[in-house]
């Protein structure tokens, strides 16, 4: 899943990269970078394993001066956990360090294109997509005698997957999105005057504009897909190109990944959450409502799920998990054992809030079952006399091929067991999902522009040519 980050001609970019990553470190907590262009023209980067506080530390922030600049926070895919892997890649060219990349997703035909380039005489220092995506850029702008903006448009055309991508290259900036759009990706203007300050501006680029808030910036649009965008110092933003193709959002994103207070694919996240939750309660007919029913999430992700719940069930809403918030997403950690310890560690029942009540507990999603199983147990420990599970997203029946790491197909529950199977499994008193067919009304007139192929198999490009996502090098992409 990963985040981006990119400013364009702002005093203190640098700075302002690491705020935007922190405000979305929740798409990636494993590593983090940031890269920027010195007074000479050349590229400076940092990089580390850690969260954005932990890297991007003051003293690096000096290391990194200049007024453009670009970042990353990372998710791996599956192992590989390398500062190798972290981002940006910065790229030598003839000339010197004036180049370097940031990209969001996953691409299925990498293991073709690196086996290509190496062939070639390219030689790769991590295995990751972003670095694949700068050097194939690279190859087309040096060998082949391309501009910049013509090799990546000859590099949108090749890739397929998901890629959102931010690129510095000598004293521009390009941002570019691959044609199906499935990953977000917005532009944003940046202008303030604080307090004895003099005005400052910029252009900044994000993965969710949850980012701009903790800037003061305002988002301007999304980029669009199969575009690419240029900035340079003195003009105004230039779109080069766009070729995009039939759109593929990831719908995952309105379900779980994205923030509550991001606006993707033109759809607020806490709004479609909460149109999740309405619609299976408006279905859940069996269950009725009473003084000793609660509707209750698996904090943070499914809060507004379950508050649409309640709203429309017109039944309490509580939270009766307390999420200690130093741990961080246990979904995107890489080892299952690192997930389990994560939900021991995450959650907390509120002493004698359980006894004696139906509890309706919402979650996102399930996926392998097994961090769901120890909270239905914990809730269950606490006192709760019924346990009602309701997953705001359906059945995960199929792996994702951009950018996020669910398993094989053998490994996910929903393929393994029954219906009945995992609701015994998870220790509940009854299960029920989200269906396909709910995005119809969920997402009145735009069903079609989203991905759902983890929940219906219906993917753009099929996966059988996709290399398995726990071998080398295609492992580690994201």
């Amino acid at each position: 899943m990963c985040g981006i980050a990119g400013v364009f001609e702002a005093e203190g970019a640098t700075s302002i990269v690491s705020s935007i990553l922190f405000a979305i470190q929740h798409r990636g907590q494993e590593s983090c970078g940031a890269a920027a262009r010195d007074a000479a023209g050349r590229i400076v980067a940092h990089k580390g394993m850690g969260l954005v506080k932990q890297v991007l530390d003051e003293e690096a922030q000096a290391r990194l001066s200049g007024a453009t600049a670009i970042g990353h926070v990372r998710y791996p895919t599956a192992g590989c956990s390398d500062v190798a892997n972290a981002q940006p890649h910065a790229i030598e060219l003839a000339e010197g360090p004036v180049m370097a990349i940031a990209s969001n997703g996953d691409l299925i035909n990498y293991g073709e294109l690196r086996a290509r380039m190496e062939r070639d005489g390219v030689v790769f220092k991590s295995d990751n997509d972003a670095e694949l995506i700068g050097r194939l850029i690279a190859l087309y702008h040096v060998r082949d005698g391309l501009s910049i903006e013509q090799a990546i448009a000859r590099v949108q055309g090749e890739l397929k997957g998901a890629f959102s991508t931010v690129l510095m290259y000598k004293d521009r900036l390009y941002a570019f999105r691959d044609p199906h759009g499935f990953r977000p990706f917005v532009m944003g203007h940046l202008g303030h005057e604080g307090e004895g300050e003099p005005a400052s501006e910029g252009t900044v680029f994000a993965s969710e504009c949850c980012g701009f808030g903790i800037i003061g910036a305002r988002r301007l649009r999304e980029v669009k897909p199969g575009e690419i965008l240029r900035l340079e110092k003195g003009r105004p933003v230039v779109s080069v190109a766009s070729a995009p193709l039939r759109a593929r959002h990831c719908v995952f994103e309105l379900i779980y990944f994205s923030r509550p207070d991001s606006t993707i694919f033109g759809e607020s996240v806490y709004q479609a959450r909460e149109r999740i939750g309405a619609c299976m309660a408006a279905k859940d007919g069996a269950l009725t409502n009473g003084e000793d029913l609660v509707v209750m999430p698996v904090p943070d992700s499914s809060n507004f799920i379950a508050l649409g719940y309640a709203r429309t069930k017109k039944a309490e809403f509580g939270m009766g998990l307390l999420r200690n918030h130093y741990v961080g997403r246990t979904f995107i950690k890489p080892t299952q054992a690192s997930r389990d310890e994560g939900v021991k560690q995450k959650f907390n029942p509120l002493p004698d809030f359980f006894p004696g009540k139906r509890v309706v507990l919402i979650d996102d999603s399930i996926v392998r079952g097994t961090s769901l199983r120890k909270i239905v147990r914990m809730v269950r420990s606490a006192g709760a006399k019924e346990i009602h599970v309701r997953i705001g997203s359906p059945k995960v029946i199929g792996p994702c091929f951009y950018g996020i790491d669910t398993p094989t197909r053998e490994e996910l529950i929903a393929n393994r067991m029954s219906e009945s199977e995992i609701c015994e499994y998870l220790g509940a008193d009854s299960l029920r999902w989200l269906d396909v067919a709910d995005f119809e009304g969920l997402l009145p007139g735009r069903r079609q522009e989203f991905c759902t192929a983890c929940f219906d198999l219906d993917y753009i490009y099929p996966p059988e040519g996709f290399a398995a996502k726990t071998n080398t090098p295609a492992a580690a992409r994201t």
